[in-house]
């Protein structure tokens, strides 16, 4: 009987060990993603700034350089194989805020990068709704951090999502406005108002 107790204690010991190795490894793990989310913020944020302030016109020239940091993003990904969904919401947020940064217009931007993000994940066959989600989140979350009108913004970012969504079918469409019904945790106003009825 005490073999059986030591070794049921012995058991235990080396679960709670492996249980503590699993939650060290989990815990460092999502450090590192926060970590490397913070960095894309960063450096779109950074580029699309220097950017738009460089060509000097950030009424037009904002729009295009977001579409074409979102083109490179997707490409990116599509590159390494791995990534569109994490980085979506992040690459969203950090144009916004670039955009936002030299006084653009972040509501139109907010439209045009949901827009550009649902497009280019059709494109590569990623999962449009999820994509669209992710992007929507991360406009918002920039609005968020910089004061900007949140209503407007989210209002803009799912229009342009269903836009896109539009233009590549009915599915596609269904599918977005069912992911994005819930979006905007707080804004009751925005999925009424943006979201049509069925």
């Amino acid at each position: 009987m005490k073999k059986v107790a030591n070794k049921s204690e012995s058991v235990k010991k080396e679960v709670g060990k492996v249980e503590s190795g699993v939650k060290a490894g989990v815990i460092n793990s999502l450090k590192g993603i926060n970590e490397i989310e913070a960095e894309i913020v960063s450096l779109v944020r950074e580029t699309v700034s220097n950017a738009v302030r460089a060509t000097g016109s950030v009424a037009t020239d904002g729009v295009e350089i977001a579409k074409d940091v979102v083109r490179g993003s997707i490409q990116a990904t599509e590159e390494v194989g791995t990534g569109l969904i994490l980085s979506t919401k992040n690459v969203a947020k950090g144009v916004v805020m670039g955009v936002g940064d030299v006084g653009g217009d972040v509501v139109k931007v907010a439209s045009q990068t949901v827009m550009a993000t649902v497009k280019g994940a059709a494109e590569i066959g990623a999962d449009v709704a999820l994509v669209a989600r992710r992007a929507v989140d991360g406009v918002i979350e920039a609005a968020e951090e910089t004061g900007k009108n949140v209503n407007e913004v989210a209002k803009s970012a799912v229009g342009g999502a269903i836009e896109a969504a539009g233009t590549i079918g009915n599915s596609a469409v269904k599918a977005v406005k069912e992911m994005l019904v819930g979006v905007a945790e707080g804004i009751k106003e925005v999925a009424s108002t943006a979201l049509p009825k069925k």
